[in-house]
């Protein structure tokens, strides 16, 4: 006896339930990233003075616009303030995670619920809305540290020129991310087998080398993923720097790729070179995370 044929309905109820996000990625996300790297290969033709209807054409560029990115000193010079930027951050910030996540993990910690919800709570208020919390309190007019500093006959250090720029932008997103990665590895700590810990407490391993030997091992994983994510959201620096650029000089609108994408396509009014610049940022950040993935699976691998 042949085995019942599947009702259509039934073959038919995963793509059902597979529609609803098919259909948002395509119209929020492949279509605007497919748009985007139409206009990149366009540009506006001006005849004359540009004034009436057929003196602005739209015509094809080739890769006219890529090339023009590629060599934009503007562009080359966010790059390298951003690669600056991250490399204060990231360390800072997933080294206070692993921190805090591996001193919640401890089993002397008190009032762990508290102080979970109180780590974590700056990564829930919005990243412009911490930026101008953190810009005023880097004002020497407004600020209270500085107040009290300029009470003790000490200088305070100014932090929205020069190098202080750096730590600035940086403070913020610490501030701000160190509680989703702390999160993150915690979870990953709490996965761990008590066995483990209870074996190397008989074997007289103080918690310092639980924490070292055990601990930061096992969780090494959910380390690679925090760094992942890291690095692709410090490539995409925008809010912390625009929202402080009405506040300082120092902060050109090119200060980071995105900033001069955003004043091309904005400012300017040139969508074309923007959407260039765009898809070149998003190339770049797919092959520094590949290249990233790639060379910690090798270690892994080579390891094991």
């Amino acid at each position: 006896m042949a085995p019942p044929q599947p009702r259509p309905t039934r073959r038919l109820a995963p793509y059902a339930f597979l529609a609803p996000a098919t259909l948002l990625f395509s119209l929020f996300f492949a279509l605007p990233i497919g748009y985007a790297v139409y206009l990149s290969f366009r540009a506006v033709r001006v005849k004359g003075l540009g004034l009436g209807s057929g003196a602005r054409t739209e015509v094809w560029a080739g890769l006219g616009n890529y090339t023009s990115a590629l060599s934009d000193p503007e562009l080359l010079g966010g790059a390298g303030r951003t690669l600056v930027y991250g490399a204060l951050l990231v360390p800072a910030m997933l080294g206070a995670a692993l921190f805090f996540a591996l001193l919640l993990d401890t089993p002397a910690i008190r009032f762990g619920a508290f102080s979970r919800l109180a780590i974590f709570l700056p990564y829930a208020v919005p990243g412009i809305v911490a930026s101008l919390l953190w810009g005023f309190l880097y004002l020497p007019t407004v600020s209270p540290g500085y107040f009290l500093l300029t009470k003790a006959g000490m200088a305070g250090p100014d932090l929205l020129s020069g190098n202080g720029l750096y730590v600035a932008l940086a403070n913020i997103a610490v501030w701000g991310g160190t509680g989703f990665n702390m999160i993150v590895i915690y979870t990953s700590l709490r996965s761990i087998p008590v066995e483990l810990y209870e074996a190397a407490r008989l074997d007289g391993c103080s918690e310092l080398k639980i924490a070292l030997r055990i601990k930061i091992p096992m969780v090494l994983p959910s380390l690679v993923l925090t760094f992942f994510f890291s690095m692709i959201a410090t490539l995409q620096v925008f809010s912390e720097p625009m929202t402080l650029k009405p506040m300082t000089n120092a902060l050109s609108s090119t200060w980071s790729p995105l900033m001069k994408v955003y004043r091309d396509a904005f400012v300017q009014g040139d969508i074309h070179s923007a959407a260039a610049t765009s898809v070149v940022i998003a190339v770049a950040t797919l092959i520094l995370s590949f290249g990233f993935l790639k060379l910690v699976n090798k270690r892994t691998d080579g390891g094991s």
